[in-house]
C-alpha cells in the first residue's frame, strides 16, 4: 500500500516531496549519462544569471520564489564549481553581484540542448497529467491568500488547542 497516496490531502507535503525527489533524481541521471557535473538546484540561478548577465542574491531570490539563504548556499555551490563568481555590487558593497563565469557560459552552451529535452519532457508530463502545472499554480494562489501555518492555527483555535 502507498500511505501518502492513501492519506489523500493530509498528505500533500509528503507526495510534493516526493515527486520532486523523483524529478531531481532524474535529471541527475541525465546529467550522469552526459557525463556532466551539474547539480538539478544550480538552474534556476543559472538560468537567471544567462538572462540578466548579472544580480544579486536578493534579486535571484525574488525572481525564482526561493529563499535567501537558498540561493546564498547555491551560490556558494556554483563558485566552489568555478561555474559563478559574485563581486561586490558598484551601488552597495554590502550586496554580491553574480555573474557566470566563462567556464559557466560554456556549461550553458554545452546543457542546452539537454535543456530543451527537459523543457520538452515536462510540456508531456504535463500534458499526459491533465494540466498539472495550472493546478500547482492554483495551490500557489491559495497558500497566497492563507498559508498552511495560518490555516493550521484558524484550525487550532476553532478546536481550542491552542
Amino acid at each position: 500500500m502507498d500511505y501518502p497516496q492513501s492519506q489523500g490531502a493530509r498528505a500533500i507535503g509528503a507526495r510534493l516531496r516526493r515527486l520532486s525527489d523523483a524529478i531531481d533524481a532524474d535529471a541527475a541521471r541525465a546529467y550522469s549519462v552526459l557525463g556532466v557535473r551539474f547539480e538539478q538546484r544550480w538552474f534556476g540561478v543559472m538560468n537567471q544569471l544567462l538572462e540578466r548577465e548579472a544580480a544579486t542574491v536578493g534579486q535571484l531570490a525574488e525572481a525564482l520564489g526561493i529563499t535567501h539563504v537558498s540561493v546564498s548556499q547555491t551560490r556558494q555551490s556554483l563558485e566552489k564549481a568555478g561555474l559563478v563568481t559574485a563581486e561586490a555590487d558598484p551601488s552597495d558593497a554590502r550586496k554580491r553581484r553574480l555573474r557566470l563565469t566563462a567556464e559557466g557560459r560554456d556549461m550553458a552552451a554545452r546543457l542546452r540542448p539537454l535543456w530543451r529535452a527537459f523543457d520538452a519532457a515536462a510540456e508531456e508530463v504535463d500534458a499526459d497529467a491533465g494540466g498539472i502545472v495550472a493546478r500547482l499554480s492554483e495551490l500557489e494562489k491559495a497558500l497566497k491568500q492563507a498559508s498552511m501555518f495560518e490555516r493550521i492555527m484558524v484550525h487550532l483555535d476553532k478546536a481550542g488547542d491552542r
